[in-house]
């Protein structure tokens, strides 16, 4: 699934090429995404209004119109958000296509469905439910010591748990964790409220370093994962113990480990996260 730096990455590609420009018609080629889509929203409140800007809410693109509505993309597991020229062929398992005034398309494909696109109707993206019970943005200032003190002093979880909870904070999926605790020296399994206060201000620093490197890096593609243009990311080259089960750490040499934490392959060096 994308996480916050491959969303970051096509929002940030693809505001200067949408920004200002016209949606003149949207074509609904499958309803039944993980939502179903609603044709009369696109119709009412989309098709002939301009895009004044894109933002991102956790591993949500938000499409900024200039009649205050916007369109709220999630990439679900397999999703795709790509501009194309109008003459090229539509992809197997495209299923909205946005007609631009550039002579461009914005296309939304996901094999597994899972994703979703949604209206949010004039003044009402402050207020849009599936932003409701979202926690901070990790690259926010609202991210720091004094809050992540208070989330896990009394949590009896898991720290890559409490770290991957988006109801605490958004963005941080598997991959992310993984690297965020390594540079932080913390083993994942660690019991979130025995973190020392120097524990938790090196995570909170490392988690913002991992996901700006990611950024910079535009995103990490272990699948299918490309950015607005089709290009895949390349933090997948910088990953220090995501995937490297076996493979020599590259602090100290030993091997990585790998074990399961609530569902999710967690990797680890047992010697750098005591």
């Amino acid at each position: 699934m994308p996480e916050l730096p491959e969303v970051e990455t096509i929002r940030r590609g693809l505001e200067p090429a949408l920004s200002s420009h016209r949606i003149l018609s949207v074509r609904i080629l499958t309803k039944k995404l993980r939502w179903e889509i609603i044709p009369r929203d696109f119709e009412d409140y989309v098709v002939n209004k301009s895009i004044t800007g894109l933002s991102r809410r956790g591993k949500y693109i938000v499409m900024h119109l200039d009649n205050r509505a916007a369109v709220v993309i999630h990439l679900g597991m397999s999703g795709r958000l790509c501009l194309f020229e109008q003459t090229e062929d539509v992809e197997k398992h495209t299923h909205i296509i946005f007609n631009l005034s550039n002579r461009m398309e914005l296309r939304f494909r996901d094999p597994r469905r899972f994703g979703s696109v949604e209206v949010a109707p004039p003044y009402s993206i402050a207020s849009f439910p599936r932003f409701a019970h979202l926690g901070v943005e990790p690259l926010s200032s609202n991210f720091n010591f004094q809050y992540m003190k208070k989330k896990t002093e009394n949590s009896t979880r898991a720290i890559k748990l409490v770290l991957m909870n988006a109801k605490i904070v958004v963005g941080i999926g598997n991959i992310y964790a993984n690297e965020s605790l390594f540079y932080s020296r913390i083993d994942p399994c660690r019991i979130a409220r025995s973190l020392s206060e120097k524990e938790i201000k090196k995570l909170v620093k490392s988690a913002k370093m991992v996901l700006n490197a990611a950024i910079k890096k535009g995103g990490t593609t272990l699948n299918d994962f490309r950015n607005a243009y089709g290009e895949p990311g390349f933090f997948q080259l910088e990953l220090a113990v995501y995937g490297r089960a076996d493979l020599p750490c590259s602090e100290c040499g030993n091997p990585i480990h790998k074990t399961v934490l609530g569902g999710r392959s967690t990797f680890f060096c047992p010697n750098c996260q005591k």
